[in-house]
């Protein structure tokens, strides 16, 4: 009944063409999609401004719309496509080449998102449903092209700003009618689908998102060329989409594609390789090649070294991703070095605030690590200054304190400090019963490492009844057969040998526990070898060992199978 610290829980227009697709400015970077601009043609495309409260008879077509990433190093990596959506404004010397219907669709994101920014959501959904109604009405008198489809991606992307999921979905639907009949030539169609790949992937739809990507770079292909550095947005979203479907490998292929076209294009040392290098990086990492990994993780330390020099924040960023590196190579005392160093550089820059939640990660990883090589009490102190950070700009009993409580009490009873232990997590519950209903899910967590806390404390009554308590609200919110329930089955098991309960009652809760492990990690994991132990054990005790030997056999094999792969 092991436990681990706690982590706490993503152009310019020209008349003859487009320029630059990305550009690098915030944290890690910032990825700009773009339309860009062909001859334009009439249309009878109507727009509502609040500013006017009437709809505007527009003479051209084609419409300007920027979606950008936010902060790309999130919790778990620099996303490497659009991310979450926002409009910036376009640069002043564009104003000339801009079309009517482009710049009523620039004024209508800008005004949309400004809304939103001072709180008022109420009034960008009454204009962007005026906008949808206006444009519906042409899309039922039969007109459905390339101006309807803009101007429904806008509409559909600023409901994405609003977080309202569920009128994106009923827009999409229509957009891709209208897509679906547009010939690949069309003006503006390739951003278009690009912006559609990003929200089919914020709906997970995942299959509809890769095959709008997968479009999109082929329009682009046929106007520009395969190595065109155009081709490198809807690449990059496409990647990222298939890398979180376990396409990893494809994925992998698609980011080295975005490297090469970015370094004939840009230069070996330009920033806009941060974000194909970290996508491809994490991905090399999940995949074991761990070499190759830090290759991509040094290129971005270097780049930003040279660019910014080396007590810039960004670099401090890059240095705390080569230590995931490190720790997977094994490099333990590097991979703490190279996070310290991150901290400090962090810290002196000023470059994110002492509260984000980067840095509160990086602190949770580090002092893992610490607890890892048996430097304790220098992690506890990392742990402890997480919770004071939290207290301090939170509040005391804020429920985001509690993962801190619980991270500090796991690190005491590593130490043997089980009193110590049993006070905190008591306050994490407390907190907990504060903020949540007692039948939630989320109470089991502290309420299970108390259960193993007095545990070790030979409290084993009351440890026995938390860990039931667990059980119960588990079943109810995950099912019977979930892997959370297993978790709280393993433990009872534990709890109840030392109360010496019946053999039989306990080879049943085990056999429970090895099924769920069997559906969640497979017959041959190394979770399933430490319960068939178990089981073998109790089948043994109990004079039933000619109902173990099948599973001795199996055992023998995994032992096997396990002592090869540590030999290796």
């Amino acid at each position: 009944m092991s436990t681990s610290l706690l982590r706490s829980t993503p152009s310019q227009l020209t008349n003859s063409g487009r320029m630059n697709l990305i550009s690098s400015n915030t944290h890690l970077g910032i990825l700009s999609v773009s339309f860009y601009h062909r001859p334009s043609q009439s249309c009878n495309i109507k727009l509502c401004f609040s500013t006017s409260g009437l709809c505007s008879r527009l003479g051209t077509r084609c419409c300007v719309v920027s979606a950008t990433s936010s902060k790309l190093y999130e919790n778990k990596g620099i996303n490497s496509s659009i991310d979450s959506q926002r409009y910036t404004d376009l640069k002043d010397d564009m104003g000339s080449s801009l079309s009517i219907l482009e710049e009523q669709l620039r004024d209508l994101f800008n005004e949309v998102h400004a809304m939103i920014r001072i709180g008022k959501e109420n009034e960008a959904r009454d204009l962007l449903l005026a906008n949808f109604e206006a444009v519906k009405e042409q899309i039922d008198a039969g007109l459905k092209g390339i101006e309807e489809a803009a101007i429904l991606d806008v509409i559909a992307l600023g409901y994405m700003a609003l977080g309202d999921i569920r009128t994106v979905k009923p827009l999409l639907d229509v957009l891709s009618e209208v897509v679906d009949d547009l010939k690949d030539e069309e003006p503006l169609l390739d951003s278009i689908l690009t912006h559609m790949g990003n929200m089919y992937e914020k709906l997970e739809n995942f299959e509809m998102s890769i095959c709008v990507y997968g479009r999109a770079v082929k329009v682009v292909e046929r106007l520009y060329g395969n190595t065109s550095s155009f081709v490198v947005t809807p690449l990059l979203g496409m990647a990222k989409v298939l890398g979180s479907t376990g396409k990893t490998k494809k994925a992998i292929e698609t980011y080295q594609r975005v490297v090469k076209i970015l370094e004939s294009s840009r230069g070996e040392e330009s920033e806009e390789l941060v974000v194909p290098l970290f996508g491809m990086g994490n991905l090399l990492l999940k995949e074991r090649r761990v070499t190759d990994a830090e290759n991509a993780f040094n290129r971005i330390l270097t780049t930003y070294m040279k660019l910014y020099g080396e007590n810039d924040g960004r670099v401090g960023l890059s240095m705390s991703y080569l230590a995931r590196v490190k720790c997977a190579k094994g490099d333990v005392n590097e991979a703490i070095d190279l996070y310290k160093e991150a901290l400090r550089r962090l810290k002196v820059s000023d470059y994110i605030a002492i509260d984000d939640h980067i840095m509160e990660k990086m602190r949770v990883d580090l002092a893992e690590l610490l607890h890892a090589v048996g430097r304790g009490e220098e992690g506890r102190m990392l742990l402890e200054e997480c919770l004071l950070i939290t207290e301090k700009f939170r509040g005391e009993g804020h429920p985001s304190s509690v993962s801190h409580l619980v991270n500090l009490a796991t690190s005491y009873s590593q130490s043997k400090l089980f009193a110590e232990a049993e006070r905190l997590l008591r306050m994490s519950l407390h907190i907990m019963y504060k903020n949540v209903s007692p039948d939630d899910q989320s109470i089991t967590f502290p309420m299970l490492h108390l259960a193993v806390t007095l545990y070790n404390l030979n409290r084993n009554e009351e440890a026995e009844k938390h860990a039931l308590e667990v059980l119960r609200i588990r079943e109810r919110a995950f099912g019977e057969d979930s892997l959370p329930v297993g978790e709280a089955l393993d433990c009872l098991v534990s709890i109840q040998t030392q109360l010496g309960k019946d053999d039989g009652e306990l080879l049943e809760l085990l056999k429970r526990v090895l099924k769920i492990q069997e559906k969640a990690f497979g017959t041959d994991s190394e979770e399933v070898m430490e319960t068939l132990k178990k089981v073998v054990y109790y089948l043994e005790k109990m004079g039933r060992k000619h109902e173990g030997l099948p599973l001795e056999r199996r055992l023998s094999k995994l032992r096997t199978k396990f002592k090869q792969m540590v030999q290796y």
